[in-house]
């Protein structure tokens, strides 16, 4: 076995890296005129998506450190975008909410997000788009 560091243009985190300036670039004009940070963004989509949720599991599902997400849940708040309440279990705990306004947000940008995502399946194909995305979560579900 060798010793060397691969190329650049084989090495896995590099790969990652390119692969989401290549996603994400064009997406962060519509953010900029949205508004929202790239962070914030996957905060909404988690709550339009999967509903009501305490902190921790939005911090998962947005990857996001619990850290980060406690100030982009302050800003998203003091934009109206979300909204918090006490657990009906445990006064200790909350959960957020995306608002009305927070929604609109989403639904305003739908057809560019739509269009940014299938102008990147149309150019890898179908199969190989799919490919892709379950090789990454393959990937993310490794054990440590």
């Amino acid at each position: 076995m060798t010793h060397d560091l691969p190329l650049t243009s084989r090495s896995l985190p590099i790969a990652l890296l390119r692969a989401r300036e290549r996603v994400m670039g064009p997406l962060r004009k519509m953010l900029a005129n949205a508004g929202v940070t790239e962070q914030q963004w996957r905060v909404l989509r988690v709550l339009k998506e999967e509903g009501p949720q305490e902190p921790t599991h939005i911090a998962e599902r947005a990857c996001l450190l619990l850290p980060s997400l406690t100030r982009i849940l302050q800003k998203l708040e003091g934009k109206g975008l979300i909204a918090r309440r006490v657990h009906p279990g445990d006064k200790r705990r909350q959960i957020i909410d995306i608002t009305a306004k927070g929604e609109q947000i989403i639904q305003d940008n739908m057809q560019v997000t739509l269009r940014l995502a299938e102008d990147i399946r149309t150019q890898l194909g179908p199969e190989r788009h799919e490919a892709l995305l379950d090789l990454l979560n393959d990937l993310h579900d490794l054990k440590a």
